[in-house]
């Protein structure tokens, strides 16, 4: 019988601004034999010196975190260790950002909501080097690789990019052009273009409308 000593121990890495949900996290894989929480992160700048000073087997991220868009911080990590695994866990609808976060080099997309035992099976499924997303986000996958989907299907939300929709996502929280500007570290001039180009996407005229679109698409997805 195999001891706990001889066990090869995955690492794991949560990236996480709710206290709670890092530690309910941390006690769920603990408990497992093969795995260990080694490091935690409550923003994106740790997760960054972490990912850059401690070697891991997987890395569990929040999307919404203080000082950094979720997927810009998948692309960043992206950047230093390509091959570390990406599992993101999120209260956000999967149907928006599963396929942003794919996109982005994650490996996997799991709702907080769901029980402990499909988080296991997220983890070990992204440990084997599969994609995770729910039946429902891999059937809309299909979709759209096939050609399938009804044009009609989707929000028009999705035809922005990831930087607009990080800018369309604070303009509906009630951010400013210049404090957006200072949160993304962009200049004033670059958040008025995109502020533009997601005009025209969304097929709005006025800078009042594009707000009042926001705010309602914040609104609806529970966001603050």
């Amino acid at each position: 019988m195999a001891t706990k000593s001889k066990i090869t121990m995955k690492r794991v890495l949560i990236v996480d601004d709710h206290p709670m949900m890092r530690t309910g996290l941390a006690q769920l894989i603990d408990n497992e034999p093969d795995l260990k929480v080694t490091a935690e992160a409550d923003n994106a700048g740790q997760a960054i010196n972490l990912v850059s000073k401690q070697k891991f087997d997987l890395a569990l991220l929040d999307i919404s975190l203080p000082d950094k868009n979720g997927l810009e911080l998948i692309k960043d990590i992206r950047a230093i260790h390509p091959d570390l695994p990406l599992l993101v866990v999120s209260m956000h609808d999967e149907m928006i950002y599963a396929d942003r976060v794919l996109r982005a080099g994650g490996r996997g997309y799991i709702m907080k909501q769901e029980g402990g035992q499909r988080f296991l099976h997220a983890i070990r499924q992204v440990l084997a080097g599969k994609i995770f997303v729910s039946e429902k986000m891999s059937a809309r996958i299909l979709e759209n690789f096939s050609g399938n989907q009804p044009k009609d299907s989707s929000s028009p939300v999705q035809q922005l990019s990831d930087r607009e929709f990080e800018v369309f996502q604070l303009i509906g929280n009630g951010v400013g052009t210049r404090a957006v500007a200072e949160q993304l570290h962009l200049s004033v001039k670059t958040v008025e273009v995109h502020r533009a180009n997601i005009k025209e996407k969304l097929g709005l005229k006025t800078a009042t409308e594009l707000v009042r679109f926001a705010v309602r698409w914040v609104d609806s997805q529970g966001q603050n």
